[in-house]
């Protein structure tokens, strides 16, 4: 018989004794340091609006910062500056008098435009510690603006008529047609196979931002004529149609035709 094995040691821990290791591992562990990050308020706003790109968790040892347009920190994006011991403002190129910098490294944007949207970076300089840059960005609303619409303006009967509209809107319009006030249909595109005479009139094409309600609308005069028997008018001329019509009747009856 072998020699018997030595039993395990066991330690016997009262909850007491965990709850205060547990309160010692707490206490000793060094705090997290929170990231800086920069809240737009608010986020999605249309053209003429304000607004606030809010800083959070700045760091205490402080010097000063910067705003920059876009995600570039080079002087041309260079938007403006603010030193903490001088309380000094300092303006870059691109600067356009709307933007104000306050002391907690905040920037106000009054009157934004379509130009204005998009992602700024704040450079933070730390005492002895170097920069540190943090982007935020907001969405603006803007548009829709004067659509335009896409079409030949002459048609003979029996052609397929074709018209595309688009108007520059963020978020992406919508767009709806009528002909003399008459609603055709929604949609971008506007297509009728086999047209006739009666399809002549004044198209419109309304663009709508889904986003602001806001509107705009474009016109065209579409004139569809009567089919050039004997392919008087070639189909490829840059002429209208009908004046082509007119053309090879006028040439007949010289001729005595």
């Amino acid at each position: 018989m072998g020699p018997l094995s030595v039993p395990p040691y066991t330690l016997h821990i009262t909850w007491k004794e965990l709850l205060l290791t547990a309160s010692l591992l707490i206490f000793w562990n060094p705090p997290t340091t929170a990231q800086v990050t920069i809240e737009a308020q608010p986020t999605k706003l249309s053209e003429g609006k304000d607004v606030l790109l809010l800083v959070h968790n700045l760091p205490q040892n402080l010097t000063g910062y910067s705003w920059y347009k876009g995600q570039i920190i080079d002087l041309q994006h260079y938007i403006t500056a603010y030193t903490i011991d001088t309380e000094m403002i300092v303006l870059g190129p691109a600067y356009s008098g709307r933007e104000t910098v306050y002391s907690n490294a905040s920037l106000l944007i009054q009157n934004v435009t379509k130009n204005d949207t998009g992602s700024y970076t704040i450079q933070i300089t730390k005492r002895g510690e170097g920069t540190e840059g943090v982007t935020g960005h907001f969405t603006l609303y803007h548009g829709p603006y004067i659509p335009s619409i896409f079409s030949s303006p002459y048609y003979r009967s029996g052609e397929k008529l074709y018209l595309y509209c688009f108007a520059i809107s963020n978020p992406p319009a919508e767009y709806s047609w009528t002909i003399n006030g008459k609603f055709l249909q929604s949609g971008q595109e506007l297509s009728i196979r086999e047209i006739t005479t009666k399809h002549s009139g004044l198209y419109s094409c309304s663009a709508r931002n889904p986003a602001t309600g806001s509107e705009s609308s474009a016109f065209k005069t579409i004139k569809v004529s009567g089919p050039c028997h004997g392919d008087l008018a070639g189909s490829h001329s840059r002429l209208p149609p009908q004046r082509h019509c007119e053309k090879d009747a006028t040439m007949k009856s010289y001729k005595g035709g």
